[in-house]
């Protein structure tokens, strides 16, 4: 029955004794295709079985060069035994300047030795053993986070005071810029914590009166990128102009707080968008560019114009940017298109009679953005194609669409 004689906390490798005494090296690394852990083993020898049992340092910094054999092996993959008892020796046995050099040259990510305590001074001079004096066999994974985080910031140039730091701190982002911030006063050095709320306060104070739509051309909880874009460009002018000397990491994650919640506020509203519907008689129907069709009636619960974006948001792909509001009774329409950010609306020139089918006047204009469709489709929704004439200029050819379209992308 086989023995386990070296282990050390958590995922550390532990050293396993067979019956005939052949000793193994056994660890988890990895993933498999399931995402469980992958356990890897190979053989060691009773020297190496010493040093390990005996040597925190040498233990940690043997599984640091282990772990770029097992993310080679791949979900499936064997370990590559033969390189992996070629580590035994040098790193277990090497003197410190050769395991220091067996390092440099195999680019080993030496991260997880800031997490057991290592000196971070020594460990970034390439002193890998000996920053490791005071190492621990529990790891604290926030310390590597930190490690990380600020060498990343050094490397671009960022330098933290005390107030940026308290500020990333209480919006979750000290660790990870790309974490969605929250509110965290007990993240915060309470010393610390009026200056952040004051700058938190300076933000909201710019943002006030301002909203963040969804935009249900992209689903139904997506973001309208112009609104998002207009609420930052004025907070973080804001902030900056208030406090000039907060760095830009510290700035970023304020504007990202802010913006972040007003989002969420309109996800998480009653849409009501149409007002007044009086200008629709019996019913309008909703369409796409793949051939499904939803009815609005007049006195249904919901507004017509919250109901077609609902439609909106159900149906609309990258392969589906085309969508209609008629109304069969007044013989007129509108069709979105939001491929080229423009709209048509058509009405009735001609009305079909004696067997002739009616001709429709088809006329074009330019759309900006998500809040522009809005503004159409309201409009539309309260008064018909008639009041859509602020909307213009309408063109009646394409192809003077499209001219136009180029004079306003290239800003002529």
């Amino acid at each position: 029955m086989s023995e386990v004689v070296v282990r050390r906390f958590g995922w550390y490798p532990r050293i396993v004794r067979a019956d005939d005494g052949a000793l193994t090296l056994e660890l988890a690394a990895g993933a498999n295709s399931n995402h469980d852990p992958r356990e890897f083993a190979f053989p060691i020898e009773e020297r190496h079985l010493e040093v390990i049992r005996d040597d925190l340092a040498r233990h940690l910094v043997l599984w640091c060069a282990i772990l770029p054999l097992c993310d080679a092996a791949g979900t499936r993959g064997d370990l590559d035994e033969i390189a992996a008892v070629a580590l035994l020796d040098p790193f277990l046995l090497g003197s410190p300047a050769e395991v220091d050099a067996l390092i440099r040259e195999r680019r080993i990510n030496t991260n997880m030795l800031v997490g057991h305590g290592a000196d971070v001074r020594m460990l970034e001079r390439g002193q890998v053993l000996e920053s490791l004096h005071t190492a621990v066999e529990e790891s604290n994974p926030q310390a590597v986070q930190a490690y990380v985080a600020n060498r990343d910031r050094k490397r671009r140039g960022v330098t933290l005071d005390s107030v940026d730091e308290a500020v990333l701190r209480f919006t979750g982002q000290y660790l990870h810029s790309s974490t969605r911030p929250g509110r965290n006063p007990d993240a915060v050095d309470p010393a610390l914590l009026p200056a952040v709320l004051e700058v938190v306060a300076t933000a909201e104070s710019a943002a006030e009166g301002m909203v963040i739509h969804r935009d249900p051309r992209r689903g139904k909880r997506a973001t309208d990128k112009q609104d998002w874009n207009r609420m930052s460009k004025a907070v973080t002018a804001a902030v900056r102009r208030r406090h000039g000397r907060l760095a830009d990491d510290a700035v970023r994650s304020v504007v990202f707080l802010v913006c972040s919640e007003a989002a969420d506020r309109s996800r998480n509203a009653t849409e009501d968008e149409s007002g007044d519907t009086t200008a629709h008689q019996a019913a309008l129907t909703f369409t796409d560019d793949q051939g499904a069709e939803k009815k609005w009636h007049r006195g249904d619960e919901r507004a017509a114009g919250v109901e077609f974006w609902e439609f909106v948001a159900q149906r609309s792909g990258s392969r589906n940017e085309v969508f209609t509001i008629e109304d069969a009774e007044r013989g007129e329409g509108i069709q979105l298109h939001f491929y080229a950010d423009s709209v048509a609306r058509v009405t009735t020139a001609v009305p079909g009679r004696n067997g002739k089918d009616p001709q429709y006047r088809v006329e074009y204009a330019l759309v900006d953005g998500m809040a522009g469709y809005r503004a159409v489709v309201n409009d539309y929704v309260r008064g018909g194609c008639g009041a859509l004439d602020s909307h213009g200029p309408w063109m009646l050819d394409v192809d003077e669409l499209e001219r136009a379209r180029k004079r306003r992308d290239t800003g002529r």
